[in-house]
């Protein structure tokens, strides 16, 4: 990947935060790498190398500043939205594969050999697949040396270290410090086994209150629950289930999470980061779609809206099909029973888990459809029950109630598995037999492998392979393109929240004019489309 010097260097010098994630600074007269934002004093352009991620500079000998934590910077949001190989490639070592898998599971799973894989990568970033998985191992190190009382030893195989020697020879490597070092520099705070406390960064600006917002809207009680200050929810992830707890604060998201098994720590941050679209680059999202006078105003007014995505694949896509028609708070009723029937241990909040309608700008479903036949079921569509009218709130606060924060937290399970949703006999769904047919295939091919809903999917042919199954259409598969994989383009003009929030907005009210009118948010629409819901 080639990065224009001038351009890098001004963003140094200026410690434009906008730019973390994006390169990475090396000195060669201190042989330390760090985030363009670092506050130490700017270095002369002579001494200057920069690198396109944090392995390439690792590569080439340098160590992390550890000052400005170069390894906790947001990741790259080229890496994050972009469908080719590289992209894909980058968001599966994120969640953890090279570390399960190895190398050949990656390339398996992208379709390439292992040598055209690490000619790309290299390419591009500067450092093969492995050499990338070495640095995230390096950072899940750190971040269990100095929040958890593990072992070493310990710490080393949970990061995914081959070896003791190779974690600490890693860890002196590239932070020019010691393992037993690193942890005499902790904070005093401890941890109980299995809990990680963390600050996930993030570019501002941060609209904080239309994701929680949306989360709480569509929070299945006894999987997760959702307020105006924060969300809570089970995760399955590769080693066991874990609960994470996210609360935005101004600077970063807190994230507390609960491990099973402490080797799910990367592949448990790289979700949640996911989930609440981290990576993005809201300036540059907001200043293209900032270019319509349509949008200049809400844009002005609520900087740093993102895409609210998904911690699973396959959960998103159930419920977008169980979201087919009905309102948001039947949908919610159909999954809990859904849940319960395939989770022995599911178990509902007793106290009142977030069971807030749908705010009026947070209304996406398939019912949307009114005044035509509705695409994926082959039938007219109902309206929305939830769409038009407000949330219910906390009592003179204006915003969904909070948990009372003396009470204890309820236990969380995690969504159920393709597998076990795919077994269930069909009492255990309580939905109209087409719909419980879709759910069904949808269930049966992700577990046979023949659809993948990973971040790392091909997103054109999960469109496709999607709309290969029975009552699926172009909305749901726009959908689950847009939340579970990414997909940063997604329109859907014949979304009834998207057309009245376009005509709230003077926008065409024809899903034919809109739609061609959208071409010009390209390639950000589906940033445009939530910006939609919520002038709705």
């Amino acid at each position: 990947m080639e990065l224009d010097f001038e351009r890098c260097y001004r963003a140094v010098d200026s410690r434009d935060q906008r730019f973390d994630g994006w390169f990475y600074t090396a000195v060669r007269t201190t042989g330390i790498y760090c985030r363009p934002s670092c506050p130490a004093v700017t270095p002369k352009r002579a001494n200057v190398t920069f690198y396109p991620s944090s392995a390439a500079a690792q590569r080439n000998g340098f160590r992390a500043c550890r000052r400005c934590r170069p390894d906790a910077a947001p990741g790259s949001p080229d890496w994050d939205v972009r469908a080719d190989v590289v992209g894909r490639a980058m968001r599966l070592i994120a969640d953890g594969v090279v570390d399960r898998e190895g190398v050949p599971g990656l390339a398996s799973r992208l379709g390439y050999t292992e040598r055209h894989l690490h000619r790309m990568l290299t390419a591009e970033l500067g450092a093969g697949p492995l050499a990338l998985a070495r640095a995230q191992r390096a950072q899940t190190a750190r971040i269990l040396i100095e929040t958890t009382d593990l072992g070493l030893a310990e710490i080393a195989f949970a990061a995914g270290f081959g070896s003791v020697r190779q974690f600490n020879d890693t860890i002196l490597e590239v932070y020019a410090a010691t393992p037993g070092a690193l942890r005499e520099r902790r904070p005093a705070t401890r941890t109980g086994a299995g809990t990680i406390h963390l600050r996930l960064a993030f570019r501002a600006p941060l609209h904080a209150p239309a994701l929680l917002e949306f989360l709480a809207a569509r929070a299945l009680p006894g999987v997760e629950e959702a307020d105006h200050v924060r969300y809570r929810r089970a995760l399955a992830l590769p080693h066991g289930p874990a609960t994470v707890e996210l609360r935005p604060e101004e600077r970063w998201v807190s994230a507390t999470l609960h491990l099973d098994d402490v080797r799910d720590l990367a592949p448990a941050v790289a979700r949640c980061r996911r989930l609440l679209d981290l990576d993005a680059d809201p300036a540059a999202v907001d200043a293209a779609l900032a270019a319509d006078p349509a949008l200049t105003a809400v844009i002005g007014k609520e900087p740093g809206v993102r895409v609210p995505r998904a911690v699973d694949g396959f959960e998103m896509a159930v419920r977008a099909i169980v979201g087919q028609q009905v309102s948001v708070a039947s949908a919610r009723t159909t999954l809990s029973r859904l849940i319960r029937a395939a989770a022995p241990t599911y178990a509902a909040p007793t106290h009142a888990a977030p069971t807030h309608a749908a705010p009026t700008h947070a209304a996406p479903t398939q019912a949307a459809h009114t005044g035509a036949r509705d695409a994926d079921a082959g039938r007219p569509a109902a309206c929305d029950a939830d769409a038009g009218r407000p949330a219910a709130r906390d009592a003179g606060a204006g915003r969904p109630a909070a948990r009372d924060p003396g009470r204890a937290a309820p236990p969380l399970v995690p969504f159920p598995a393709a597998s076990e949703i795919a077994g269930l006999p069909d009492e255990a769904f309580g939905m109209p037999a087409a719909r419980r047919e879709t759910i069904r295939a949808l269930a049966q091919a992700v577990a046979a492998g023949k659809l993948d809903l990973d971040p790392g999917a091909d997103r054109d042919e999960t469109v496709a392979r999607l709309q290969e199954l029975p009552g699926v259409g172009a909305w749901t598969a726009g959908y689950v393109a847009m939340r579970a994989i990414g997909d940063p383009d997604v329109f859907l003009p014949t979304d009834l929240a998207v057309r009245r929030g376009a005509a709230a907005l003077g926008l065409p009210g024809s899903p034919i004019e809109l739609d061609r009118h959208a071409a010009s948010w390209r390639p950000w629409r589906s940033y445009a489309l939530v910006r939609l819901w919520r002038a709705a």
